[in-house]
């Protein structure tokens, strides 16, 4: 499944488009990457797949304060804090 587990972006749906105007569906995937981050509040590992609007997002605010802010909305992760 191509599903970012934390901002939840997944594969959508559109048209190639030709020159000729000619219309053909394709799919626009997310760009994931399988990423393991430590956190050290914890003191654990944990392997999450994101996309690459996550990992800029865990990058400014740090993956702890990241995860307990989507927590405040409601979004499940699947981590445990």
């Amino acid at each position: 499944s191509r599903i970012c587990q934390l901002t939840g972006k997944r594969p959508i749906t559109g048209n190639n488009v030709s020159h000729s105007n000619r219309k053909t569906k394709r799919r626009f995937l997310p760009n994931l990457f399988k990423k393991r981050f430590f956190i050290p509040e914890t003191e654990e590992w944990v392997t999450l797949k994101v996309s690459s609007t996550a990992l800029r997002n865990i990058n400014k605010l740090g993956i702890y304060a990241y995860l307990k802010k989507l927590e405040r909305k409601g979004v499940d992760t699947g981590v445990k804090l």
